[in-house]
């Protein structure tokens, strides 16, 4: 299995270099680095050079415009996605290729993260909160396992069945409840506990009210079509499908 990393980026040259440096370091090296220059007026586009990366811009704002468009460049079997301030282990792309390749009909794998910087003792236990947190308000909303934007995979082809309805130019939207969102409920998730990256503590710094209002927003705005309930009976019913098709 190929994999295309896709890191969508304004502004934030200092920790993309980190996090190339990283991806430059994998014991199976990614197909193709595509950075998304989304507007950046710093060195975004020259350190992603530097790297060997290939820069895509997109003008319109927002992270959703972003991830879609590298989305959409890229050429991967598996488009793998992460955050500038994101720092994957050597075996991310490995994990990630094997995951794909073992199981056929896994259509999006996402992964964990734990904070560095702030203070030590607090890292690990506001990981679990912060993630905790997120899977327990949007995977009743979904029906399945959401994707978690700062380190996930989507098949590529399952990308190319749903890219022309997620919600590029909707800057309220969070762009991974969204794609979850659109690829559900009837196809399969999987958590990895052990795919993992260091993320920057500064997800914790500010910010609270607009991320609960922009994640509240990626959920109703699918309403009343995606509605909880009946997103958890189609899933039923194509978890039932699917079992009496395997035998």
């Amino acid at each position: 299995m190929t994999v295309s990393v896709v890191i969508p980026v304004r502004d934030d040259a200092a920790l993309l270099d980190r996090c190339l440096e990283a991806l430059a370091a994998q014991r199976m090296p990614p197909a193709e680095v595509l950075v998304v220059d989304n507007a950046s007026r710093d060195d975004t586009a020259r350190v992603a050079r530097e790297h060997g990366a290939r820069v895509v811009f997109e003008a319109a704002p927002g992270i959703p415009a972003a991830a879609a468009a590298g989305f959409d460049a890229a050429s991967g079997d598996v488009v793998a996605r992460l955050d500038a301030d994101c720092v994957p282990p050597a075996d991310w792309t490995e994990r990630i290729a094997g995951a794909f390749g073992r199981d056929p009909d896994l259509d999006g794998l996402t992964g964990t993260a734990t904070f560095e910087g702030g203070p030590a003792w607090l890292r690990r236990p506001a990981s679990a909160a912060y993630l905790g947190a997120y899977l327990a308000a949007v995977a009743p909303a979904l029906g399945h396992v959401p994707l978690f934007g700062s380190n996930f995979a989507v098949r590529r082809s399952a990308w190319r069945d749903v890219r022309d309805e997620v919600h590029r130019r909707d800057t309220l939207m969070h762009d991974d409840m969204d794609l979850s969102m659109h690829l559900g409920p009837c196809r399969r998730f999987r958590r990895d506990r052990r795919l993992s990256v260091a993320m920057s503590f500064r997800a914790l710094r500010g910010g609270g009210w607009l991320r609960v209002r922009r994640g509240f927003h990626s959920i109703v705005a699918h309403w009343p079509r995606e509605l909880p309930w009946l997103r958890w009976w189609r899933r039923a019913r194509w978890e039932v499908a699917r079992r009496a098709a395997r035998g």
